[in-house]
């Protein structure tokens, strides 16, 4: 039934006319009762609620198939065209939920780990360590900082990534691209990267036995090798083209946050994003 046509259901027995009273009216006018039109737009307002209100077990039901179908995928690796049929009709059903909401910054704040993704440039990564034996990827983060903000805030991409035998299982270092991010509109948020950095690297125990070994005495650089490869940081800056002017590329809409779930569409065909809340990250 339409928002319409339940509208008028609603509110058609409330019609009431008043006698005119000939000491204020022309003889042949007519006049509403002044209550009305408000009583009317209080009905809309009523219906367009009940319309909206979703059962909040059913949103929960609704996350669950969205990560059970993602569950399969590999993050996005691997897809069918069904699988991707359903995740974007479960997106779609989730998204209407926050449909024109705010977006609360004190919601988003926190760490939150990427489920999956149909973004190119974080698939092919995927691809990379599906066919190269010698780099992994771990988990991947996007980390909001916008706690005491109204107007935006800082965002890590967060990609744990390891080289085998050199450096430790899945998370032998860390690649950190840091932008700031303005709200523009309701959902939408703007993105202004500023940094790219290697960090946090870990090596592995074999690596560690070939600088130091433990069966010898470990000297003073031997030592210092160890501490060097444990406190390396490298940041490259990165800065826009075109300074001053914002492109579509750098427009990330949140169409979907809740306590335990962010989904997110780069603007643009950049791809679709599904995170689930995860335990806070220290760099």
């Amino acid at each position: 039934m339409s928002l319409a046509i339940s509208a008028s259901l609603c509110c058609g027995t409330g019609r009431t006319w008043v006698k005119p009273s000939s000491s204020n009216l022309h003889p042949n006018s007519k006049q509403h009762l002044p209550g009305k039109k408000k009583k009317k737009f209080s009905c809309l307002a009523a219906v367009a609620a009940g319309v909206a209100r979703v059962p909040e077990f059913q949103i929960e039901e609704k996350k669950h198939d969205l990560l059970r179908a993602v569950q399969e995928t590999q993050r996005g690796l691997v897809t069918t065209a069904d699988q991707r049929s359903v995740i974007e009709e479960l997106l779609v059903q989730l998204e209407g939920r926050n449909n024109g909401a705010l977006i609360d910054l004190l919601q988003l704040d926190g760490t939150w780990r990427l489920q999956y993704t149909s973004a190119s440039d974080v698939v092919v990564l995927f691809e990379a360590a599906a066919r190269l034996p010698f780099f992994q990827v771990g988990q991947i983060y996007q980390k909001f900082e916008c706690r005491d903000r109204s107007d935006g805030g800082v965002i890590r991409n967060v990609v744990q990534w390891s080289v085998p035998s050199l450096l430790e299982e899945q998370e032998g270092a860390t690649l950190l691209v840091t932008a700031k991010f303005d709200v523009v509109s309701a959902r939408n948020v703007y993105l202004q990267f500023e940094e790219i950095s290697i960090q946090n690297i870990n090596i592995s125990e074999q690596l560690q036995a070939a600088i130091a070994p433990a069966i010898l005495p470990r000297t003073f650089l031997s030592l210092q090798i160890l501490q060097f490869i444990r406190q390396f940081k490298a940041q490259i800056p990165v800065t826009s083209p075109n300074p001053g002017r914002r492109s579509a590329g750098g427009l990330y809409y949140l169409s979907y946050l809740d306590k335990d779930m962010l989904l997110g569409r780069s603007v643009g065909g950049g791809g679709v994003f599904v995170f689930t809340k995860a335990q806070p990250l220290q760099f």
